[in-house]
Formats: structure tokens, C-alpha cells, sequence
């Protein structure tokens, strides 16, 4: 069973922290693209059996109605399990009444809104302009049409963002009822507006103690924290998700996507113009069991519950601790055992990047 990601490239504005691959949007552009992304489908997906499908970006809601329609009856071409999650990223102010009928028809199950911050001084830095009025009523129309189950993105870690700031943001995104919620700590990255404009970064002590209150807060008010960065009423954690963290495989299609299918790891070109021409693969490379078992770890230690220690012998046909200092890092209390389980303790969670470089 695999995963379908859908890069869709073009947004309206772009956000001052954004490094994901995009380009302005442009009508004469978007229709040669989304053909070029039909026959990519085409040409490397598999006929096997699919069970999410996620449409992210840029922005897939700046495409105008028919190019919408076009892009999800591409989705047609899967061979769809029952009770597929199917994922659509949206930003607030695309959102209407049309555009939610037309995702309802093609039967996406799963929204995905990029709200970041209700906090104005927060949003002028991002370049991001919405207000909680407009969120409510959004969220509200697509709750009517039957979108039950709707992800928030919220981001922190600001450099002039106070405790106050997160505070009152988490209290607005949990007063809109969502069932999830995707945290990111603000990266500055590089060729962003963000970098040029070098904008400073908040220090690791008091991104800590922020990463520390929002989980406190999400999950007092009722959510699981199941991912390092990621919270979901029950039920409502993310199914494509959690095939990444279970190193799962996943097509990944359209300009700058990545995939893993049969034990290649392949990168698409990010150069719109090469994609249009059918060069759409910029790089392959076939992994070693090492290296799966590698990237099974740092992916599996993502997640609270950690990773199984008999399914991991089950797949790879080795023990977890005759590959990787187990005992050890479990003596100094740096990863924890529940029955089966390996996982790191959430006290340790913000370093786990550490705890990682000692495990491989």
C-alpha cells in the first residue's frame, strides 16, 4: 500500500518564509503544467493500490476552477483503498463555497489550511493577511458541506513573538474546533525573504519553552500528540503522514516532488521549464538495506509511540540492537521501552537530532 503526493507549484503572493518549490501563478502556465503532470503520472505510477493522496504546494487552491477540476480528475487514474484519505491544501482566502462543492464531488475527505498566526505583528512578518472572523466563517462553510476533518498549520518561534502571542493563538485556533493541528518552529531559510532581509531567529531556550507550552496546551485541551510536531483528536491523525514516519512508500509527483518507490529515493527537478519538457527526474538513488533501516529510525523516532521492535525485526530480519546502541542510550535515559516500543521520552523530543546522530 502507497502514498500519492501532488506538487502543485503556483501560489498568488509568496510568503516571506517559504523555501518550498514555487512560482507565481499564471493562467498560461498552469494548464501546460498540470498536462505535463498527467503524463508523469503516466509514465511512473505503478497501478498498485493507494491509500492517501495529498495535494500540497504552493498554494493548490490558487488554480482557478477549471484547472481545479482538471488536477482532481488526474486523482482518477489511482486505484483508490476504501476509505482513502485524500488531502487538500488550502489557504483562507481561497476558500468558497464552489471550490469546497468541487473537492466534495471528487470526494477529497481532508482539508489542509495554512493559517500560521492570528497574531498581527506575526502575519505582517510572514507576509500573511487573515483575520479569526474570516477562518470561523471558512471553517464553518466547509464543516456544512461535510469536511469533517480539518488540519490547522500554526507556526512559532518568532523572534519579537512573546509567550502572551502563542498563548492567545493557540486560543483562536482551538476556539475554530480543528482535528489537528501541524506546529512548525519558524526555520530561516536560505533564499528567503526572511534571510535577505536578515531577519534574526528566536533563541533555542525560549523556542523550547514555547515548543513546551503549545504541547502542554493541545494536549490538556484534548489532542494526542502523536509526532514530534503534529496533534490529533483521536481518529484524526494523519494516515499520509504517518506513512513517511513508517518509512513507508510514496509517489511523489509534479516539479521539485520526492518519492520512494522499490527502494529508490528519487528527487524531481525544480526547474518549471525542464518539467514542461518531460525531464521531470533530477535525481535516483537505490538505497542499501543500511539506509533504509537508517531513515526507518530517524523517521520511526518521530513519532511519541517510537517504533516497534518486532516489526522492525519482521521487515529488515535483524534485532533494532544489534544494528544501533540501544542499550546504552536507553542507560542514560535518552530513549525509553514500553513493551515492544523504542521511543524517545518528550523531555528529550527537542533534541532529538542529537540523540539521532548517537543512534547512527
Amino acid at each position: 500500500m502507497r502514498s500519492v503526493y501532488i506538487h502543485i507549484p503556483f501560489c498568488k503572493k509568496i510568503c516571506s518564509y517559504c523555501d518550498f518549490c514555487k512560482v507565481f501563478y499564471d493562467s498560461s502556465w498552469a494548464r501546460p503544467y498540470l498536462k505535463k503532470l498527467s503524463n508523469e503520472i503516466d509514465n511512473y505510477y505503478l497501478e498498485d493500490d493507494i491509500r492517501s493522496i495529498y495535494i500540497g504546494g504552493g498554494t493548490p487552491s490558487s488554480l482557478s476552477l477549471q484547472e481545479l477540476e482538471y488536477l482532481l480528475n488526474l486523482t482518477k487514474k489511482f486505484k483508490k483503498m476504501k476509505n482513502i484519505e485524500f488531502t487538500f491544501e488550502c489557504n483562507l482566502e481561497d476558500i468558497n463555497m464552489n471550490m469546497l462543492k468541487l473537492l466534495k464531488f471528487y470526494n477529497v475527505t481532508r482539508l489542509s489550511i495554512g493559517i500560521q498566526s492570528f497574531i498581527p505583528h506575526l502575519q505582517d512578518l510572514l507576509g500573511r493577511h487573515h483575520d479569526f472572523k474570516d477562518a470561523k466563517e471558512k471553517i464553518a462553510l466547509a464543516r456544512s458541506l461535510g469536511f469533517n476533518n480539518i488540519s490547522l498549520d500554526l507556526m512559532y518561534g518568532f523572534y519579537n513573538e512573546t509567550l502572551d502571542d502563542l498563548r492567545k493563538d493557540l486560543k483562536l485556533f482551538l476556539k475554530l474546533k480543528p482535528d489537528h493541528i501541524s506546529t512548525y518552529s519558524l526555520i530561516i531559510e536560505d533564499h528567503t525573504l526572511l534571510k535577505v532581509n536578515d531577519i534574526p531567529k528566536l533563541d533555542e531556550e525560549d523556542e523550547l519553552l514555547m515548543y513546551e507550552t503549545l504541547s502542554e496546551i493541545l494536549i490538556r485541551s484534548g489532542f494526542n500528540h502523536y509526532e514530534i510536531s503534529n496533534f490529533a483528536k483521536k481518529g484524526y491523525e494523519s494516515v499520509h503522514n504517518l506513512n513517511y514516519w513508517e518509512n513507508g512508500e510514496y509517489y511523489g509527483f509534479g516539479l521539485g516532488a520526492s518519492g520512494y518507490i522499490d527502494k529508490v529515493r528519487y528527487t524531481n527537478t525544480k526547474n518549471f521549464f525542464k518539467y514542461i519538457t518531460e525531464n521531470f527526474r533530477n535525481e535516483e538513488k537505490f538505497l542499501s538495506k543500511q539506509e533504509i533501516m537508517d531513515n526507518e529510525i530517524m523517521l520511526g523516532l518521530r513519532k511519541i509511540k517510537g517504533i516497534n521492535q518486532n516489526t522492525f525485526k519482521e521487515k529488515y530480519q535483524v534485532a533494532m540492537e544489534d544494528v544501533y546502541p540501544i542499550k546504552p542510550l536507553l542507560k542514560n535515559k535518552e530513549l525509553k521501552q514500553k513493551k515492544e516500543y523504542i521511543f524517545i521520552p518528550e523531555d528529550k523530543l527537542y533534541v532529538m537530532n542529537e540523540i539521532l546522530l548517537k543512534m547512527i
